[in-house]
Parts: C-alpha cells; sequence; structure tokens
C-alpha cells in the first residue's frame, strides 16, 4: 500500500491508496495510447460528444479493481457499464479520460478523475494529469495535496490569495449542447472576459478543478457537466481552502449542475458576477 502523508488511521485511507494507484495506472494506459494515437473514435449524444477505445480501456482497468476490492460499493462511471448500482452508503465517480476531445485530437490535456463519496459527502478525491505526470489528491479533513515523479514526498496544495476579479485568471467550459441552448455560458464568458485577468478554456474540467486547488487558478464556473466531472475535484479545492457553491449561491450538492469555485477571498465576487451575466442574459 501506498506511504501518504496522512494518518493511516484515517477511515478511507484504503480507498485513497486505491485511487491514486488507479488514476496512475489509466494514466500510464492513455499515455501509451496517446503516443501511438486512438485508433477509433465514435461520437455518443451529439457531433462534439467523442468516444475512443483509451476511454474504454482506462475504465475497464479502473472498475476492474474498485469491484474487486470494494465489491458492496456502487459506481458510477462515464462510459457504457458504468452505472453498478449495488445500495449502501458508498458511492465512487470515476471519469476514464476526461478531456476525451483533447485526447483524440493528440492536444496534451487530459487527466483521469476518481472519487469516493459517502453519505453524499466527497471522503477522496483524485484526478491524474496525464501529460505532466502529476497526481492531485486529498482525503476528507485531511488537507489536498499534489505527488510529482520529481519529488519523494507529496507537497500540500492551497488555493491562491488573488482578491480581485481584475487579477484572477478563471478557468470555464461550454457544454456539448451549446449549439442547442442559448444557456451555454457564453452570456458569462462575455460578461467576465473584459473584467478578469485572463479566461482558460482547457477542455478537462477535473484538471481545473485541480489547478484551482493548486493555487494555478482562482477560480472557475461551468454547468451542464456530470458528477463524474467534478467528484474528486471539489474535494480538493475545499480541503485547499477553496469555496464552492451553485450559480444561487448554494453549497454545492453531487445533484447539482453548475458551480462556481474560487479562493475565499475571490468567491463571492466571482458569483455575483455570474450571477450578474444570467440576469442581464435573462437566463436567472
Amino acid at each position: 500500500m501506498l506511504s501518504l502523508p496522512i494518518p493511516d488511521t484515517y477511515a478511507y485511507y484504503e480507498e485513497l491508496a486505491t485511487a491514486i494507484e488507479l488514476a496512475r495506472k489509466a494514466g500510464e494506459l492513455l499515455l501509451r495510447i496517446h503516443r501511438t494515437g486512438p485508433r477509433q473514435v465514435r461520437t455518443k449524444q451529439t457531433a462534439v460528444d467523442m468516444l475512443t477505445e483509451a476511454d474504454t480501456a482506462s475504465q475497464a482497468l479502473i472498475l476492474e479493481t474498485l469491484t474487486a476490492r470494494f465489491p458492496d460499493h456502487s459506481i458510477l462511471a462515464e462510459e457504457e457499464g458504468g452505472n453498478q448500482r449495488r445500495g449502501g452508503r458508498a458511492l465512487w465517480l470515476v471519469d476514464p479520460l476526461d478531456g476525451t476531445t483533447n485526447f483524440a485530437s493528440r492536444y496534451p490535456v487530459f487527466g483521469v478523475s476518481i472519487a469516493l463519496w459517502v453519505d453524499g459527502k466527497p471522503m477522496v478525491g483524485v484526478v491524474q494529469d496525464v501529460i505532466r505526470e502529476r497526481t492531485y489528491w486529498a482525503a476528507r479533513g485531511q488537507g489536498a495535496w499534489l505527488g510529482t515523479p520529481e519529488k519523494l514526498d507529496d507537497l500540500p496544495m492551497r488555493v491562491s490569495q488573488t482578491r480581485e476579479l481584475n487579477q484572477s485568471l478563471l478557468a470555464t467550459g461550454f457544454p456539448y449542447v451549446r449549439a442547442l441552448t442559448r444557456d451555454n455560458n457564453l452570456a458569462e464568458f462575455n460578461y467576465l472576459m473584459p473584467r478578469v485577468r485572463g479566461v482558460r478554456r482547457a477542455g478537462a474540467a477535473a484538471l481545473d478543478l485541480a489547478w484551482v486547488g493548486d493555487g494555478r487558478l482562482d477560480g472557475y464556473w461551468e454547468a451542464h457537466l456530470s458528477p463524474w466531472d467534478w467528484g474528486a475535484g471539489v474535494l480538493l479545492i475545499t480541503e485547499a481552502g477553496g469555496v464552492i457553491t451553485d450559480y444561487a449561491g448554494e453549497p454545492w450538492r453531487l445533484d447539482r449542475d453548475n458551480m462556481v469555485a474560487a479562493n475565499p477571498h475571490l468567491h463571492e465576487k466571482l458569483l455575483a458576477a455570474v450571477q450578474t451575466a444570467r440576469r442581464e442574459a435573462g437566463l436567472a
């Protein structure tokens, strides 16, 4: 079992060590496929909602071990066969390849996200940055950490200290159904872009959240994503000292489909900007 900088008496230590192990193994698999290029690409709900053989191979690797080690736990993963409900208190949320469009185009920004939620609360969250070989992980009440190949010891993560929107670097994304609905984040993006230092659209929500937790980004907002996209990232941010709500400013829950996340100095300002943009666009 991995040696981690938290007490091995943590109630979900085994689950955390397993999630880190699987995120890294899945990352190694994805990296091998990435170097040779995906051989099969097909679409799901829309022409921009893609699936490759790497998605399914990564998911199979992860689910095989989770099922064997934790047979009583439920699993909700992105791809076909990933909804395995067994009752009980524990639910794994798995995105085997976050950033499939990037991966299919050989754009080097994609990751793996694995989280364990118990009784509706995140207990374990792991995001693997595949290309950079960095592992972002958190355990409830035990902080958020960054593991890299260059260092023997994992490093504690903290959100940034930026206090003003005009000094902030934010991240966001746009839904697969953006051509079919007015609620497609263009109003929010157009409102915020001239009011901030910059907005990044990397195409991998799990990595965006990890980078907010590590202070590389000051904040993030997005809607129309699924639980596996955010399952790990919310714990990374809150354990690193950040704040997360939905667009209404209510505490964020797994059944929400929109999110505003930032450091505690910036969150209310980012939330207010998103709300203003939506109100002016007739979306509120």
